[in-house]
């Protein structure tokens, strides 16, 4: 008797679990967790399987931990064959995108998303049947608003200004693995990032450079111009890179140059990076003046780098990384020979995502060709 008991016993287990034990094995016992906006959301960890993610950059965030056969739905702008979605992403590369497009295009949408969505789409999300929302609108009252409506959890995630050396990212991670039942694998991601910043931190730590370093063409809400800069960059910041902005821009972070700062500054400019989102408009800018870069140090001695564009529907934190390896290779370079660049694009896509896409990344046509130096006789003539 007590034999069969037993064996019932380990039955409705079984059925109560979904099957055998596993990495993200369903749980019954409801956990009340902070979210990234300091909300209280009550979930049951690991037990959730139609989730819909929503806001820039939460789906992006979703895919470094979890798979696609989660998902009930995606919003348009990361179905590629969704009628009206948003496209100013198109031509650039979206990891995250890249490797998990085929099966978004599989799913419904939870709303039309893209820069323009300033708010969730409640009953877009509501035909999804979701039974969790991971959202990255930041807005606790609407959040909690859209909970009620849902009937179902909503978790805000948060990136932070540091992109993808920001804790509020780190932890953001850490609370979709916590969820979803994935948190070792949260954790191991967490881990190489910090592994990857003691790396460049260590390799430039001792280092002097006189070099002074203008990163421009930085993606906000759009994309930008050579004049749109930042003050206190993280990835100079951690790489020891002296950045020329900071002494002329008063408040931090992403912001837009008056002609005349910028004109100002030309001459201490050592090292010039632009991001490949803004190519497209300084290309026909430089067109109508090819004399506009005359007076920048860094474009007369052939010191121009193109970096992957890292903020497309927010940050993509791979890139970020990636490109902070760029830019201490084009401050340091002996610090960083062995540093091949495509090969650790490889191996940080593969980290985040599971996957190496360096050469997919390459290919798009805002990638301009990937991480290089600059030929300004032929590059901006192409």
């Amino acid at each position: 008797m007590k034999k069969y008991l037993f064996a019932i016993s380990a039955l409705a287990l079984l059925v109560s679990c979904g099957g055998p034990a596993s990495s993200a094995e369903p749980q019954t016992q409801e956990l009340e967790i902070t979210d990234a906006n300091g909300r209280k959301v009550t979930v049951t960890p690991g037990n959730y399987s139609k989730i819909v993610c929503i806001g820039a950059g939460a789906l992006r965030m979703y895919s470094y931990v979890a798979t696609t056969s989660l998902l009930a739905g995606v919003e348009d702008i990361d179905n590629p064959e969704a009628a009206g979605r948003p496209a100013m992403f198109d031509g650039v590369a979206r990891p995250y995108f890249i490797v998990n497009s085929n099966d978004y295009k599989q799913l419904p949408s939870c709303g039309k998303g893209g820069p323009q969505a300033q708010a969730a789409e409640a009953e877009s999300i509501l035909a999804c049947r979701p039974d969790l929302v991971i959202s990255e609108y930041e807005n606790v009252d609407d959040a909690n608003r859209l909970q009620q409506q849902l009937g179902v959890p909503v978790i805000t995630l948060k990136y932070g200004s540091k992109g993808v050396f920001d804790e509020n990212a780190w932890n953001s991670i850490r609370l979709i693995g916590k969820v979803v039942g994935k948190e070792q694998k949260a954790e191991t991601l967490i881990s190489y990032i910090t592994q990857a910043k003691a790396d460049i931190e260590k390799r430039t730590a001792n280092l002097s450079s006189d070099k002074k370093a203008y990163i421009c063409g930085l993606g906000q809400w759009g994309t930008t111009t050579h004049l749109w800069s930042a003050k206190n960059y993280e990835p100079f910041n951690i790489a020891h890179i002296t950045n020329v902005c900071d002494g002329v821009l008063q408040n931090p972070g992403i912001q837009k140059l008056e002609e005349e700062v910028f004109t100002s500054i030309s001459s201490q400019i050592d090292v010039m990076i632009l991001d490949a989102a803004a190519i497209k408009n300084i290309k026909p800018l430089y067109k109508e003046n090819p004399n506009m870069f005359d007076g920048v140090k860094a474009w007369q001695n052939g010191e121009v780098y193109l970096q992957m564009a890292y903020n497309a529907y927010y940050t993509n934190l791979e890139l970020a990384l990636a490109n902070t390896y760029f830019g201490a290779k084009a401050i340091y370079p002996e610090a960083f020979a062995d540093v091949d660049m495509k090969a650790k694009l490889n191996e940080i896509t593969n980290a985040f995502l599971g996957k190496a896409i360096a050469d997919e990344i390459y290919s798009y046509p805002h990638s301009f060709g990937g991480y290089q130096k600059i030929n300004t006789s032929t590059f901006f003539n192409e």
